[in-house]
């Protein structure tokens, strides 16, 4: 059921939107690996549009470009100079660029799928993709370590240089939970709650307009109008926090990598 439609019960009560939004009903091979939901056919949509943008906007590069293509080196430059260049630097950033740029245009774009009539709802609303981004991020950050040192990454990770040996006790298992276990999960969850709590918020105020306008037959109808309004602002709104959050993904993952690539390890 379309979640907006949700939103109102068959009994004539308002019903306010609930985490059930999250498991939308299977639309394809139901009962299988590959079954397909609404938020399934979101991540598709953005998937395609993504891929049919950046093809169409750098097929025929030319030395003074158009208005489409300053779009899309728009786009990409500021990836490249407020993420990679300012977090790891020109050469480390080159070095990283294509694994930022992904992240940045997949988070926002499964992001912006919330707030397109027909699909409303995000495709990283769900557990799945944030928490694959945020490994990726995790492998970005140890294959920087790694990669710059070899030999010391885990070891000053852990144990940190300049502490007091018996403090190992107390430090060790802080850095590794911190370091090793709460970034990929701090990760997943901030975009996801993001997404959720959008949702919900959404839903509900467009819900509450049909029950009003539609359903309520009295003084009533006129609460429509602020939860129309309410519902505007909070769609313009969505749509900064689906910017807002394809950046901090980005910029969260260059960060590690750089922290990864400190000289002090």
């Amino acid at each position: 059921m379309h979640p907006l439609a949700a939103a109102t019960g068959s009994s004539g009560g308002f019903q306010g939107p609930s985490i059930d939004e999250f498991f939308p009903s299977v639309l394809l091979f139901a009962g299988t690996p590959f079954e397909i939901t609404r938020i399934t056919l979101a991540r598709f949509f953005a998937t395609i549009l993504l891929i049919l943008l950046f093809w169409l906007g750098t097929r025929k590069m030319k030395l003074v470009p158009g208005r489409f293509q300053s779009i899309i080196e728009m786009g990409l430059d500021f990836v490249r100079g407020n993420v990679g260049d300012d977090i790891l630097g020109k050469k480390d950033g080159k070095r990283f660029l294509p694994i930022l740029t992904t992240v940045f245009f997949m988070v926002l774009f499964f992001n912006l799928t919330g707030v397109i009539g027909g699909i409303n709802i995000a495709g990283t609303s769900t557990i799945g993709v944030p928490l694959i981004l945020a490994i990726v991020a995790y492998v970005v950050f140890i294959y920087a370590g790694v990669k710059k040192h070899p030999g010391t990454f885990f070891r000053n990770a852990l144990f940190p240089p300049g502490v007091p040996w018996f403090l190992y006790i107390i430090v060790t298992p802080i850095e590794f939970v911190s370091t090793f276990v709460l970034r990929p999960i701090t990760l997943t969850l901030r975009l996801l709650m993001n997404m959720i709590v959008g949702h919900l918020l959404l839903v509900l105020f467009f819900g509450a307009t049909s029950f009003f306008f539609f359903e309520s037959g009295n003084l009533l109808a006129l609460f429509g109008i602020g939860t129309v309004a309410f519902g505007f602002v909070f769609t313009l709104f969505e749509i900064f926090v689906a910017v807002l959050q394809a950046y901090v993904f980005s910029l969260l993952t260059a960060v590690y990598a750089q922290l990864a690539l400190n000289d002090e390890h």
